[in-house]
């Protein structure tokens, strides 16, 4: 019976693709809505996406948040950072930086590279745990490992400044170099200040 319901059910998430591809959200919603409500991960991840932005359906955040709620408690971890977003900005549900935190640390301990760079910003910030400067470089640094932009920036400065390690303008130009390589416009504003000093 198992083996029978499989190819279904991968056919049916297909076709939500499909749809989704040909900008038909309130296909793929349909397609996707009964994987969803049986516990689909990824499914459930997608129709979260779709209310999210309001894509074949009224934007709401509510319901999105539901929804990646259902896939985040499975281990998805694009689900946990979207959830983790959600409760940041306090869309859908009470803003609560310690909640934020709870799903960045799942997804980032996952290798999810937005995850990590989140939980660098909060580690930054001092929101919803201590700030930490080092805690900070130590999660930029996993999501520049994997070529995260934003990340690639933030270590750039964080050398230029000397925050959670020796200030070291050579490693901050090189951060910063790549950071603009992967088209961080505001990392090359700093590199451009920083070769300025250092001439």
């Amino acid at each position: 019976m198992l083996l029978v319901a499989l190819p279904a059910t991968a056919q049916d998430f297909e076709k939500g693709v499909a749809a989704y591809k040909r900008g038909d959200y309130a296909a793929a919603l349909k397609e996707w809505w009964p994987l969803a409500a049986s516990g689909h991960a990824i499914a459930q991840f997608q129709v979260g996406y779709l209310y999210e932005l309001g894509k074949g359906v009224d934007r709401d955040y509510a319901v999105a948040a539901k929804w990646y709620r259902g896939a985040a408690e499975q281990g998805l971890s694009e689900a946990q950072l979207f959830l983790g977003i959600l409760y940041d900005k306090g869309l859908g549900v009470p803003q609560n930086y310690s909640e934020a935190v709870k799903w960045f640390r799942k997804g980032a301990g996952q290798g999810q590279s937005s995850a990590q760079f989140m939980l660098g910003v909060k580690h930054q910030l001092g929101e919803g745990v201590p700030q930490d400067f080092a805690e900070a470089l130590k999660w930029y640094r996993k999501a520049a490992e994997q070529g995260d932009g934003q990340s690639l920036g933030k270590l750039g400065a964080f050398y230029a400044q000397g925050r959670g390690v020796p200030q070291d303008y050579v490693f901050a130009h090189m951060w910063l170099s790549l950071a603009t390589a992967k088209g961080n416009e505001k990392a090359l504003k700093i590199r451009d200040l920083l070769a300025k000093r250092m001439t």
